[in-house]
């Protein structure tokens, strides 16, 4: 039977696990995150599908199971897992996507790495997906593709399927045309994408950069453009914008832009927030801590998060603080998103050798000021620390949107805390009462982590108030409601959506 709605994701929906030399699929371990809700959509459709690699040593083993059937708490679905050599994976992956495209959406064009891109190569697995995503598509269903690793997915659809409705959501930043152009397949990327009925962004900036890049190469037309949502422009961002294009003409074709933030589930986490387990977490964190303040920051280890910076500013201002010395720590939590590229190999060791060095200058046999966290934190216990945490410090250099700040607001169920905020993070267009600062000037960085301790209470609890209003409005729900009402006409009669989808 042929899916109304397929969705096109790298990662596939579940988590593998050998027991007794069977292979098991397992629900992620986490029901939060972009995974779950996207599963969540196969229970308000006839059939769903879901297009995945996955790692092969020989992709012509008639053993290799390309297509499973999986049938969980949202639904029945098939995922078709295309397999792909170890040779694919990292010039498609790690080589194309990481080191050639992560950098220019980022901005940093200084690490941006032309030379060992195999192009044919990415057009090669960006054609397997669109034609297993053909395959499986219903007449007039809608395929969902998501991320820039799938770039060409859509204009290949569009010559397979022209039937199909196509809808793709960037999870990352979309640079302005002056970076974007850096790349040499810039044309291709930008026609392909005006291939879909509906392309996707998490804030206006992105949306607008978007039609900048796309005018700069091609004969487009701008049909429309609104006001930005007033939940959307919190002039405290470097990345508010006043209007936003929504629609583009190219090619006789009419393309909707789309700008939703990804949201977080707020019911889940202040359910765990509210737990007693959660509870108990908390008061072990805070007997550790005793008197003093705890600040909190989590994140992958990439040069786009800034964590050098930011160690950089904590030892600045225990330099300028002495009286803060032995009455705050920073919890600096720092995940390794690749741990066979060079690039985050360097920034794991550069994190360590500051933190050995602010911990040899300022520590003591019982205060040590940075604990460096590299492994990854299961999300209860980090409920926990977010509740327990006097200053959430989010300083990213550049970042699509940042779930985590959102994920502290949610599990604040206290309404208490102190939400310090990069300007360049997505979320910050939201969350116009965090304290806002800029992880590229000194005196901005030094001056708001120094502010958020010295927060009385009424205005730490005023700001939350406010940032946790805003998280449960644009929350996961919203996101997802958003996104499929932007196909409109036609297509309600083939996915019925609701606010009750995750």
């Amino acid at each position: 039977m042929s899916s109304n709605l397929v969705i096109v994701y790298h990662r596939q929906p579940y988590e593998e696990v050998e027991v007794d030399g069977k292979i098991e699929y397992r629900e992620n371990k986490s029901p939060n995150g972009i995974v779950p809700t996207l599963k969540s959509f196969f229970g308000r459709v006839d059939k769903g599908a879901w297009i995945a690699w996955k790692q092969a040593d020989d992709p012509a083993n008639p053993d290799f199971e390309q297509v499973i059937e999986i049938e969980d708490q949202h639904g029945a679905y098939t995922v078709s897992r295309l397999p792909l050599t170890a040779e694919q994976v990292q010039s498609f992956y790690h080589v194309s996507s990481k080191e050639a495209f992560w950098p220019i959406l980022h901005g940093f064009k200084e690490r941006y790495n032309y030379d060992p891109v195999d192009w044919p190569t990415f057009r090669e697995v960006n054609w397997a997906f669109a034609e297993a995503a053909a395959a499986e598509a219903a007449p007039g269903a809608v395929i969902w593709v998501h991320d820039y690793n799938l770039w060409l997915v859509p204009g290949y659809l569009r010559t397979l399927r022209p039937d199909v409705k196509i809808s793709f959501f960037h999870h990352t930043p979309f640079p302005n045309a002056d970076i974007f152009n850096v790349l040499p397949w810039r044309k291709e990327i930008l026609e392909s994408l005006l291939c879909c009925d509906v392309v996707g962004f998490h804030i206006p900036r992105y949306a607008n950069n978007f039609v900048s890049a796309a005018r700069s190469l091609l004969d487009v037309e701008t049909l429309q453009r609104e006001k930005v949502k007033p939940e959307m422009k919190a002039e405290t961002s470097a990345l508010s914008e006043q209007s936003v294009v929504t629609e583009l003409g190219y090619e006789g074709r009419k393309i909707r832009l789309q700008s939703s933030p990804v949201g977080v589930d707020v019911d889940y986490i202040e359910t765990l927030s509210k737990s007693d387990a959660t509870a108990a977490k908390v008061e072990q964190i805070k007997q550790e801590i005793g008197d003093g303040q705890l600040i909190l920051s989590v994140g992958r280890t990439d040069y786009t998060k800034g964590g050098i910076e930011q160690l950089a500013s904590y030892e600045r201002l225990l330099e300028s603080r002495p009286d803060l010395r032995g009455k705050v720590r920073l919890m600096h939590v720092s995940v390794a998103a690749n741990s066979n590229m060079t690039a985050y190999e360097e920034i794991q060791q550069d994190l360590e050798q500051m933190a050995g060095r602010i911990n040899g200058r300022y520590g003591s046999f019982d205060w040590q000021p940075i604990a460096l966290i590299s492994r990854p934190v299961p999300f209860d216990q980090l409920v926990a620390y977010y509740r327990a945490a006097d200053v959430a410090w989010i300083t990213p250099l550049a970042d699509g949107m940042n779930l985590v700040c959102k994920e502290y607001c949610a599990a604040r169920t206290d309404e208490d805390g102190v939400l310090v905020l990069s300007e360049f993070a997505g979320a910050a267009v939201e969350l116009a009462t965090a304290v806002p600062t800029n992880p590229f000037s000194h005196k901005s960085m030094d001056g708001a982590i120094e502010y958020a301790l010295d927060l009385p209470k009424d205005e730490r609890r005023g700001r939350m108030r406010l940032n946790r209003e805003m998280v449960r409005k644009l929350d996961i729900r919203n996101w997802a409601e958003d996104q499929m009402q932007a196909f409109g006409g036609d297509q309600g009669a083939v996915i019925a959506f609701s606010r009750e989808v995750a």
